[in-house]
């Protein structure tokens, strides 16, 4: 039985997204579980928000199915229906294709953790809802582009040490 030793797997913060946009990952640490575990059709990771950490900006993807459970604390699930508290317990689903932006927000003053599982596909895009923003992913790596492909703007990323 390869039972991980949660200990021996390490967090990592921060995000890839552009320029002053990557501070919406200062208060989101990942656990690689699957990783660690050998997984490769489908991703799985502990993620731990500090207080006021955001887990992405606000997307969704078309290739790409995506469920999360909450593990501890209470986060704000924010989509394009509202927001919505997510508890220990609580879980939430967004389906490949359905342009639902989504993202959790820890607005307590406690870190909260969440369970996330995803698909793996060789390709993949998606749009930040809030946004002039999107992403494609495949074998070179991912790029961050304006909605229509062209290059994203000064104004959007700034610079990374704004």
């Amino acid at each position: 039985m390869p039972k991980l030793d949660l200990s021996q797997i390490p967090f990592r913060g921060g995000s890839g997204y552009p320029g002053k946009l990557a501070k919406a990952g200062d208060g989101r640490f990942v656990q690689p579980v699957g990783d660690a575990g050998g997984l490769t059709q489908y991703g799985v990771n502990i993620v731990r928000l500090e207080p006021q950490g955001l887990s992405s900006l606000r997307h969704y993807h078309m290739e790409q199915d995506e469920f999360a459970i909450m593990l501890s604390g209470t986060c704000t699930l924010i989509d394009d229906d509202g927001e919505h508290q997510m508890q220990p317990g609580d879980c939430a689903t967004w389906p490949a294709g359905e342009a639902n932006g989504h993202h959790l927000v820890n607005k307590t003053d406690a870190p909260a953790t969440f369970l996330v599982v995803g698909t793996r596909t060789p390709t993949e895009t998606g749009y930040y809802s809030d946004l002039d923003m999107m992403v494609k992913f495949d074998a070179d790596g991912f790029r961050f582009t304006r909605k229509d492909g062209s290059p994203l703007t000064a104004d959007q990323v700034g610079d990374d040490n704004d």
